[in-house]
């Protein structure tokens, strides 16, 4: 127990203590203020780690839409080099047909005109050999040449007239 003086002007204000109440009400007071500082410091903990979780999300969303990016290029970038892939095997196939077709059309021009040169000379021995016959004035040749791609017809007629 304590007992302490206090003045004021005119007045004196003796208070009586019980020092175990004191230091009863001092523990009850560390002890709330130890409580407002462990909530405190535990709200300012979950707060840290809040803001904290948010910036990892933030960043991990961060570097996923840029490896989304990154990819979606890649994709374009592959689609891009088949389409160029395909045209131009597309282009060589279009021109190696065509070259294919020009050959085909020249050798087959080539065998007509082979079998054309053959019908010609047959008939100039032909002829040769008529004119060189007595009878020449007697009758008169009329002939008829068809040429094809595989064969040769050849028609001739003799007219007496």
């Amino acid at each position: 127990m304590g007992i302490q003086f206090c003045t004021h002007g005119n007045l004196v204000l003796i208070v009586v203590e019980d020092a175990d109440e004191v230091i009863e009400l001092k523990r009850k007071k560390r002890q709330n203020l130890e409580k407002s500082l462990k909530k405190k410091t535990k709200a300012a903990t979950e707060i840290q780690a809040w803001w904290r979780g948010t910036l990892v999300r933030r960043t991990l969303l961060h570097a996923a839409l840029r490896a989304w990016i990154i990819q979606r290029w890649w994709r374009q970038t592959l689609v891009n080099l088949l389409q160029k892939k395909r045209r131009e095997a597309l282009v060589t196939y279009a021109n190696t047909v065509r070259a294919v077709v020009k050959i085909q059309s020249l050798v087959r021009m080539w065998r007509i005109h082979w079998r054309y040169c053959q019908v010609l000379n047959a008939i100039r021995v032909i002829q040769c050999h008529w004119e060189c016959q007595n009878c020449y004035t007697c009758a008169l040749l009329r002939g008829h040449c068809v040429v094809t791609a595989t064969h040769l017809q050849f028609h001739i007629e003799i007219i007496n007239p």
